[in-house]
């Protein structure tokens, strides 16, 4: 098999069992913590969480810009199955990159490898999330360009993969819809406070012997995680249980 194809056929098998990953990085994070090899970020300091829940936010924001302005059977709605698209998308944030959803779900990552306290870990991390995210968008470009050809060409050649190099907002040709980000985006929400927390959880544990639940969970944790919950049961039970949150055409 020419290594072209070995690329694409390993990138659409990863890009199946991306919903995994985490699994690695949650086992990294238990290694690191549990070794005690996180130096910074022991003593819970509300400034320190704060930033680092904002990078992951930031994340969640390029996210949902990409989602909010994503109409159904375009590049950007692939599914668990595979690849799918019937037109390009190349408006939006897919104006300024051409893979904004991993761009976020990078800074979604990032800001928890950092609240780990290892800077060397962080690296690490980003190198392994860049090994593994680029098979997969290798595969997601090779489809690309055999269902679209030219003008896939053509606005990849502006377009860069991963890193904006401007600012040049095209205007997609849907209007935003904020249903769409919440009925899509609460698990990653959820996610994202749960992550934190329990990095800050297993620092507790390790570093002061804490064993009871309020020793275990900082305040800023427990009550901003409560409140993410409350957020997820009743956008989950609105998508489940009505129409509020749907949308025609996305």
């Amino acid at each position: 098999m020419a290594l072209i194809e070995e690329l694409e056929r390993s990138g659409n098998w990863l890009f199946k069992g991306r919903s995994y990953f985490p699994l690695a990085l949650y086992g990294l994070i238990a290694v690191v913590i549990g070794m005690e090899w996180d130096p910074h970020f022991r003593e819970f300091d509300v400034t320190s969480a704060s930033i680092c829940l904002g990078v992951s936010m930031f994340g969640l924001l390029i996210r949902s810009l990409t989602i909010g302005f994503t109409p159904r059977g375009t590049s950007g709605r692939n599914t668990k199955d595979g690849q799918i698209a019937e037109v390009l998308n190349s408006k939006g944030m897919y104006s300024l990159v051409r893979h904004p959803l991993y761009l976020g779900n990078f800074f979604m990552w990032l800001g928890i490898m950092i609240y780990v306290g290892n800077v060397w870990f962080t690296i690490v991390c980003c190198l392994l999330y860049w090994l593994y995210y680029e098979r997969i968008m290798f595969a997601e470009e090779a489809f690309l360009r055999k269902r679209f050809g030219d003008a896939y060409l053509a606005w990849s050649e502006y377009t860069p993969a991963f890193w904006p190099r401007n600012l040049k907002w095209k205007g997609p040709d849907v209007s935003f819809s904020l249903r769409n980000v919440l009925k899509r985006e609460y698990n990653g929400f959820f996610a994202v406070f749960v992550s934190l927390a329990l990095v800050s959880v297993g620092k507790n544990f390790v570093h002061h012997d804490a064993t009871t639940v309020d020793s275990l969970l900082d305040p800023f944790w427990m009550w901003s995680t409560a409140g993410a919950f409350v957020v997820f049961i009743v956008l989950r039970s609105l998508k489940r249980y009505s129409r509020v949150l749907h949308v025609e055409g996305r």
